[in-house]
């Protein structure tokens, strides 16, 4: 029996960012604490002799990766866009310390589109990211698919 398997890890870290022109309040520097659930696909291992039989990828693994390539950069930082005011941005790299900058407006949306980036390459062979869902607040949230994205599963 060779089935396809969803497998999902929750990961948690504290991130302050900034929305530069935008019409409300978070075009103040803020934070949230984010909830990012990553999901992936692939049929679990079937040998009896490889220590991983029966896992479609060893959590720790997974947890070793989202820690490496999102968690240990982005928490407890402050993110603002590489197009931010020059002297804001100074200001906060003065005060804040660990300042993300990113070529992009650090909305919800737009860095859960940066995390697939960042983690689809990253996968073991016959692993792949199927799905990311990231909680900015207790009730909100984006969501990045694999299918709506153009990238094949297998």
């Amino acid at each position: 029996m060779s089935s396809t398997i969803r497998v999902t890890r929750e990961f948690t870290f504290e991130m302050a960012h900034v929305l530069r022109n935008y019409d409300g309040p978070c075009r103040n520097v803020h934070g949230h604490s984010y909830k990012l659930f990553v999901t992936l696909s692939g049929t679990p291992v079937r040998d009896s002799a490889n220590p991983k039989n029966g896992m479609v990828i060893d959590f720790t693994e997974l947890k070793n990766i989202v820690l490496n390539k999102i968690v240990n950069q982005f928490d407890h930082s402050v993110v603002v866009s590489n197009d931010f005011d020059r002297e804001k941005m100074d200001m906060m790299k003065k005060t804040f310390g660990n300042t993300v900058i990113v070529d992009y407006q650090p909305t919800c949306e737009n860095m859960i589109a940066d995390f697939a980036e960042r983690l689809k390459h990253e996968m073991p062979a016959g692993v792949h990211l199927h799905s990311l869902r990231l909680f900015e607040t207790a009730k909100s949230y984006a969501e990045w698919f694999a299918e709506d994205n153009g990238e094949q599963q297998h």
